[in-house]
């Protein structure tokens, strides 16, 4: 990793540390992870969160959501199709950002909370267009 003039030394020998890239993609996907086996192991609950949102039919939904919150994870971990699986997971992530953080239909404390939610999970995109971006620049050095 190159070291811009103004980036502390001990930064950059942090960021530099040959383990902190695989580290950092598990914790990027480790919502996903948790949020995947959590749905396969309690299916009935999977499908009642589905439900509640009126996504229907809920079960495919549930079903959905475990493939691309476990399968999107596993590829963005391992490093293979990355751009799949942070891309399925982009995608899952815009959907429930529109369907369970619509704070523009909603007031008060309410509002706030889904306002929150909403910007964090639209951060959470663009942390997985981020992981995307390394991997191409690495398989595609210019």
């Amino acid at each position: 990793m190159t070291s811009s003039t103004d980036t502390p030394r001990l930064i950059s020998l942090v960021l530099a540390l040959p383990g902190l890239l695989p580290i950092t993609r598990v914790a990027l996907v480790s919502a996903f992870l948790i949020g995947g086996i959590q749905k396969l192991a309690e299916f009935p609950a999977a499908v009642a969160e589905q439900a509640h949102f009126g996504l229907q039919p809920a079960w495919l939904w549930a079903a959905a959501a475990i493939v691309v919150e476990l399968g999107g994870s596993i590829l963005v971990v391992v490093g293979r199709c990355v751009w799949l699986g942070a891309g399925s997971l982009g995608v899952l992530t815009a959907v429930s950002m529109l369907v369970a953080n619509n704070f523009w239909a909603q007031s008060g404390h309410d509002r706030f909370v889904a306002t929150n939610a909403f910007f964090e999970h639209l951060g959470l995109i663009a942390g997985l267009v981020l992981v995307t971006i390394l991997f191409l620049r690495k398989q595609n050095p210019e």
